[in-house]
């Protein structure tokens, strides 16, 4: 089983640390388990214009098949005016949305303040939906407060969502398989 985490801006390094916590945290506890992250970040990604996919640029195909061949995913995105970034926006627009049905996602957040972590449950919970993606209950949001000096998450609480949306993701994607295999 491969779990892909999405790290959905290209600018600033918390939604990747974030990202990657929440990955470090499954490969600890599930060696079995393949993660990789797929950093918006390192990738030069097209507008989405409706274009066949195979015309699209090297970077936006890599991007689209890592997303393609995954199991499940972890979704990390800062908020940017109580929304998600445009790239992350971008990369869910060049995706078949049927590579998404019936898959689990979960969610982290980051941003300036606490209210913005509403922006899980009101845009990347009904995109999910819209998707028929199985969505893990838990999502994990963090702000600059929760972060140290040197940019490490710090926080127990936020450690402790962090742990929960592991166990989440995995117990989602283990109790699912053997369901979807029979489809």
């Amino acid at each position: 089983m491969k779990l892909l985490g999405i790290s959905g801006t290209i600018v600033g390094m918390k939604t990747s640390i974030l990202v990657q916590r929440i990955l470090d945290e499954v490969q600890q506890k599930y060696p079995e388990i393949e993660v990789e992250i797929l950093d918006l970040m390192n990738y030069d990604l097209q507008f989405c214009d409706g274009r066949k996919l195979e015309d699209y640029n090297q970077d936006t195909q890599d991007a689209i098949a890592k997303v393609m061949e995954a199991d499940f995913y972890l979704i990390g995105s800062p908020v940017f005016n109580c929304s998600i970034p445009a790239p992350l926006k971008n990369l869910i627009d060049l995706v078949p949305p049927e590579v998404f049905r019936h898959k689990v996602m979960g969610f982290a957040a980051n941003g300036g303040t606490y209210q913005h972590y509403l922006m899980i449950e009101n845009q990347l919970k009904p995109i999910a939906s819209y998707f028929r993606a199985y969505i893990a209950p838990s999502f994990v949001y963090a702000n600059a407060s929760h972060y140290n000096k040197q940019n490490e998450i710090d926080d127990e609480e936020i450690v402790t969502r962090i742990e929960n949306l592991a166990d989440e993701l995995i117990h989602m994607q283990r109790g699912l398989s053997p369901l979807l295999a029979k489809k």
